[in-house]
């Protein structure tokens, strides 16, 4: 919008183009009129565009032919004002004024001309009959005004108009040599109908059309006013109606006549987009309000209510845009169903995709869908979400993020693309009938994390990536997938090469995946095996993986790559070599140990504990006097000759392996029976509460 208007006054002498500015300052006829009104400037406090308008006069007999050129060069708009009762004047308009004018201006920028009929008051008639031949012979006139500056009609009506001509011109809203709207104008009006139709029937119903009109124009219409209007419509297209309500061509016609000649301030729906700065370190999510945006969208949509989006349905989704956002590789980069129609999932997850990467454009594309004015928010930028730093996370150990994401790294041919497609749901057999130019590097979808749902981002590094170049942000992931061929002797080695000059120093967890797992395997051209190259640097073993299968490939990688991006600081930890096997199988847990609050841990306190730890010293130290004194015991036992390993059956399995050696002290010799009694049924108690305990926990695992 332009920051000031200039509007210049002329015409023949004795018009009364002074006394028109004269009565607007006023508020009354002067009764004494100067040959030329100063320059006055109308602050934007008092105007209803909210704009300074300058109001300059031109007088024949004050100023020369140059000061009139270069009036008409600065002007915005032009009131060209001749009498009502004075035909002369009026025949003054085409044959000078006019031609004038166009000489003094380009042809692509022709400033605006009013025609002002002044001294309405001395007749009784009306000349627009006269002057309306010369609004359809000249394109430039914007509207014609009759008013009185005596008796102060249609005064400020006349400089509103003015103001309006120049900051909502009809140029490019309307063709006056074809009698068509342009093509932007029709573009922009359908866009608006589109939005305006929540239904997608393709007829604005009274509430529809009551949005419309409070949206575009701010302007709520009653019952009796939504009838007339559909009154008009009829009346002008026998198409503009239909089932009681207006087309999208009706709508069209409403909109132009209301806002052409009603003069009514149109507001096309604004999708500009905010600039939204994002710190180092954090993310852009979409929250909740513009999910359920995006659902009601897509439900709109989707009319054979398949939960899929046709080829046909996504067109007719994006003809509120430009251009076509989604090209062919969204299909290979979200889930889809069997026809290869993007999924609800598929389709909500295209968005994160697109708000997680590219934040600017994903507010491009709320706007065209209308999300601001729908929702009636200042801006799309309130569908956003910026995430907490995540060195505040790893400092936390939690994190409120949703979009976690994972690099896959791998030479040539190691089955990069065949894992990322395999988290799609797609076997090796649906995969070779992608074409080359339609393959995606990414993939988004969905995995749950003890009951939270997350969306996951594979991004595919291709093997030329500079991983030494000053560009690290496809490094700034939450987990690192490192694929190798198990078939190609040469394949593990990049893998081995990029952990250590990258990863090895890192807080970033990595997972080495042996890709091909159903293929024979071949000890790689490496130094270490992988298992041994796991083992020294302390990472989990190679997870075997394969997408030529006949059924789905299940997400168990994927689940486990979502649950170390969330908890980056329990995986990292470096596990030494003697850790015992029940924790390695605990991995899936350790995010929950974090707490301290999961059943392993809880039993792992348990046994930690240094009454527990004195109940078995004690059971030790009577169990051995009670074999030593009561060898008679086991006489008619099998294991009479072997009482050790007897004994040791009937130590609880809690007891450590390994037990000292027994002793042949002579005080041992005197345990009092109650105090062996006493401590025998309480290590027994303890190790019944452990058991239970581990079975507790075993059980909570299988259901995880």
């Amino acid at each position: 919008m332009r920051k000031d208007v200039r509007i210049l006054l002329v015409g023949e002498p004795k018009v009364g183009k002074t006394s028109l500015i004269m009565s607007l300052v006023s508020e009354e006829f002067p009764d004494e009129v100067p040959l030329r009104a100063e320059e006055i400037t109308i602050p934007a406090d008092v105007t209803p565009e909210r704009v300074p308008t300058h109001i300059v006069d031109y007088s024949e007999a004050e100023q020369s032919d140059e000061q009139l050129y270069q009036e008409i060069s600065k002007a915005n708009v032009i009131c060209i004002v001749y009498s009502v009762n004075n035909k002369k004047s009026i025949e003054k308009v085409t044959s000078h004024w006019i031609p004038l004018i166009n000489d003094r201006t380009d042809k692509d920028s022709r400033v605006p001309l009013i025609l002002v009929g002044n001294k309405s008051d001395l007749v009784e008639h009306s000349s627009m009959e006269t002057i309306l031949p010369i609004m359809n012979q000249y394109q430039d006139i914007e509207t014609c005004v009759e008013c009185s500056a005596k008796n102060l009609k249609n005064i400020s009506e006349l400089f509103y108009y003015a103001q309006k001509a120049v900051l909502h011109p009809t140029g490019p809203l309307y063709c006056p040599e074809e009698k068509e709207m342009k093509p932007s104008c029709v573009k922009a009006l359908t866009r608006i109908f589109k939005v305006s139709d929540l239904d997608n029937d393709g007829i604005l119903n009274d509430n529809e059309l009551n949005f419309f009109q409070r949206t575009c124009f701010n302007t709520p219409l009653a019952p009796q006013a939504l009838e007339d209007v559909k009154n008009v419509v009829r009346r002008n297209m026998t198409d503009g109606v239909q089932d009681n309500g207006l087309t999208l061509k009706g709508q069209s016609t409403f909109s132009l006549r209301f806002s052409l000649g009603m003069r009514q301030n149109i507001r096309l729906l604004d999708y500009s987009f905010p600039r939204v700065k994002i710190p180092p370190d954090c993310t852009t999510e979409l929250n909740h309000n513009a999910y359920l945006f995006l659902q009601s969208v897509f439900d709109k949509h989707d009319k054979d209510r398949d939960c899929a989006l046709s080829p046909e349905e996504v067109k007719d989704l994006f003809k509120v845009f430009p251009y076509m956002p989604w090209g062919p590789d969204v299909n290979n980069t979200v889930c889809t169903n069997d026809k290869g129609w993007i999924t609800y999932q598929g389709y909500l997850s295209q968005w994160t995709l697109t708000t997680y990467l590219d934040v600017q454009r994903s507010l491009e594309y709320l706007g065209y869908l209308g999300y601001s004015i729908i929702y009636e928010q200042e801006s799309q930028a309130a569908a956003m979400t910026v995430t907490r730093n995540k060195r505040i996370d790893l400092q936390k150990k939690q994190t409120q993020r949703s979009v976690f994401r994972c690099n896959v790294v791998g030479s040539q041919g190691s089955g990069k693309s065949g894992f990322l497609q395999a988290f799609l749901g797609r076997s090796l057999q649906r995969q070779r009938t992608i074409r080359e130019d339609h393959k995606s590097l990414y993939a988004i979808s969905t995995t749950y994390v003890y009951g939270q749902e997350k969306y996951l981002l594979l991004h595919e590094l291709m093997p030329e990536f500079d991983f030494l170049g000053p560009d690290e942000a496809d490094l700034s992931c939450d987990v690192v997938c490192l694929v190798y061929d198990v078939n190609n002797p040469q394949s593990f080695e990049y893998c081995a090469k990029v952990y250590k000059k990258h990863f090895m120093d890192s807080k970033t967890p990595c997972m080495l995946i042996a890709a091909k797992s159903d293929l024979h395997e071949i000890r790689q051209h490496y130094s270490l095996t992988p298992l041994e190259f796991c083992r020294r640097h302390k990472l989990h073993p190679p997870q075997p993986f394969t997408c030529n299968t006949s059924d789905v490939p299940i997400k168990d990688l994927y689940t486990k790559l979502t649950t170390m991006a969330m908890y980056p600081n329990i995986f990292h930890l470096c596990l030494p070599p003697h850790c015992c096997v029940s924790l390695r199988s605990h991995a899936r847990l350790r995010c929950t140990c974090a707490s301290k609050r999961c059943a392993y841990c809880l039993c792992q306190k348990l046994l930690t504990l240094g009454l527990l730890r004195s109940v078995k010293a004690q059971l030790r130290r009577v169990w051995n006097g009670v074999l030593i004194n009561h060898p008679h015991t086991h006489t008619n036992t099998p294991t009479q000759k072997h009482p050790h390993t007897h004994a040791t059956r009937l130590i609880p399995s809690t007891l450590p392996p390994k037990l000292p050696c027994f002793s042949s002290s002579r005080h041992l010799a005197q345990v009092d029976s109650k105090n062996s009694t006493f401590w025998l049924r309480a290590s027994l108690g303890a190790t019944v509460f452990a058991v239970l305990g581990f079975a507790m926990y075993r059980a909570l695992l299988k259901q995880r």
